[in-house]
């Protein structure tokens, strides 16, 4: 399985140029940055070639990430705006050659939104049909008010889109949250499944002790046909160095043997 480190979340005890690398010395192949809007495509280019790391995902729209608006896609009087910002990070993917662009649907309700939502998802998908779009259903205590918050609401949307080129992202935290069973969620909607988040419930920390079976959760992605990317996006509890046992276990083989 191939792992990635979300930088806006992890290493934070340095600057997060730096924490590119720091990814890749604690195993970790590939990275996420949530926002890279505040940076240069330039600097982020020069830190990932540097630590020989791919970049695996950022989010749409660029948002005021100290508590603005997270996302427009399915806000019907920001239409415009969703258009308008989709162009921008769309830029910066392709600069970059991000593997997927996650569209956040925003705050909204009721069927104007839904149909707000499929009708600017079918924009972006044939705007680029070379990019990998994804929505994630988000859990309504963590961002209240978010429309897309759950599973089979995010499925019937991708099933009414019709675009190859659009799939579901799953958040083991939003999915424990949302539905109390990570994995019958899981295999419910695996083949829509194109990325895959984790963090612990409720800390939203490194998988561990608690509600979501981590060992069954990856045994059931191993025992999958998934190939995609797995990304540790979560709070450390402490230094993030010293919350990776879980990576170091999962970097074994079935036997308990370290994988070559």
């Amino acid at each position: 399985m191939r792992f990635c480190a979300n930088v806006t979340l992890l290493f934070t005890e340095m600057p997060m140029l730096q924490r590119f690398s720091a990814a890749k010395r604690a195993g970790f192949d590939g990275v996420e940055i949530l926002f890279p809007y505040d940076l240069t495509v330039k600097d982020i280019s020069r830190a990932a070639l540097t630590a020989g790391t791919d970049v695996v995902l950022i989010n749409c729209p660029p948002p005021n990430w100290a508590g603005g608006p997270r996302g427009f896609a399915a806000e019907p009087d920001r239409i415009e705006r969703f258009r308008r910002d989709f162009d921008r990070s769309l830029r910066v993917a392709e600069a970059l050659r991000v593997r997927h662009i996650h569209i956040m649907a925003g705050r909204a309700e009721g069927d104007a939104a839904r149909d707000c939502m499929i009708e600017n998802l079918r924009w972006a998908t044939a705007r680029a049909p070379h990019a990998s779009l994804t929505i994630e259903p988000i859990n309504r205590d963590t961002m209240p008010g978010y429309f897309l918050c759950d599973y089979d609401q995010a499925a019937g949307i991708i099933d009414q889109v019709g675009a190859q080129n659009l799939s579901l992202q799953f958040d083991t935290f939003h999915a424990h949250a949302i539905t109390g069973d990570v994995l019958s969620t899981f295999a419910a909607h695996r083949p829509l499944i194109r990325h895959i988040q984790i963090g612990s419930f409720p800390a939203r920390a490194e998988p561990g002790p608690g509600p979501i079976d981590f060992p069954g959760f990856f045994q059931a992605v191993r025992a999958s046909d998934y190939r995609g990317w797995i990304s540790a996006e979560y709070n450390p509890t402490g230094m993030t160095s010293d919350g990776l046992g879980w990576l170091a276990e999962e970097r074994r083989d079935g036997t308990g043997e370290a994988a070559s």
